[in-house]
């Protein structure tokens, strides 16, 4: 179960680890963010066509100038990395909480009382209803959220089953609250449980079922990915 040394390791260590960015990783950092914006209001703009003609060959401009430096190297897997890897660099490039991925709300977590507690404020880039979150979006902020929460075993795995319960429509453009625990732990199977609220309202629930991995199998996977790449490589 969890404990004050586990809560050290995996997913937890990465808020420390990535408390301060600095040189490339912090400039990573304010590129992300600066293309959150753009993503955001591009999603409710009414910008003439000549604006929007600007700011498109601009982003190609500047996505072909990327495209010319060397790729970052990835980190070996889930488990290996939660376990003995680049925890930082890893997760700062998560789609959910990552600081250095545009794509990342990004949702902001803490560990209290061996729990996981989290907020996030999803924007129109989100919305699914009018005014409310895209179902997807909440299982997959609750996948990240119980993730962190089973991290605190000590032994992270990867997603078994998750299943959510949507209670009411979920806001956006407000300050949402998560919160996770680990239920309990038979063998490699964690079991852990969520919740989100807007205000004192739960919105929805989840129940999610994670499977510790070994690191042998987290290398085989890595080493499949490393020749996939390579072969797409010498094909481009």
């Amino acid at each position: 179960m969890t404990t004050p040394e586990n809560e050290r390791k995996g997913f937890a260590y990465w808020m420390e680890a990535a408390a301060e960015a600095k040189g490339a990783w912090a400039e990573r950092r304010r590129l992300a963010a600066a293309m959150r914006v753009v993503i955001d209001r591009l999603v409710t703009s009414d910008a003439p066509e000549d604006e929007l003609r600007a700011a498109a060959d601009a982003a190609e401009r500047y996505a072909a100038r990327l495209a010319t430096h060397p790729r970052r190297k990835l980190p070996a897997g889930f488990s290996e990395v939660a376990n003995a890897g680049d925890v930082a660099g890893f997760f700062d490039m998560s789609p959910l909480i990552g600081l250095s991925n545009p794509m990342s709300p990004p949702i902001r977590l803490g560990v209290e009382n061996r729990e996981i507690r989290g907020t996030v404020t999803f924007g129109a880039a989100y919305e699914g209803p009018p005014g409310h979150v895209h179902g997807g979006f909440l299982a997959a902020a609750f996948d990240e959220v119980l993730g962190f929460a089973q991290s605190l075993t000590g032994s992270p795995g990867m997603t078994g089953t998750l299943t959510i319960r949507y209670r009411r429509p979920t806001p956006l453009h407000v300050e949402l609250r998560f919160e996770a625990r680990v239920v309990r732990v038979e063998g490699r199977k964690i079991f852990t449980e969520g919740r989100v609220f807007h205000g004192e309202e739960m919105t929805a629930e989840a129940e999610g079922l994670f499977i510790s991995v070994d690191l042998a199998k987290m290398r085989s996977l890595a080493e499949a990915r490393k020749a996939r790449e390579e072969a797409s490589g010498k094909n481009a």
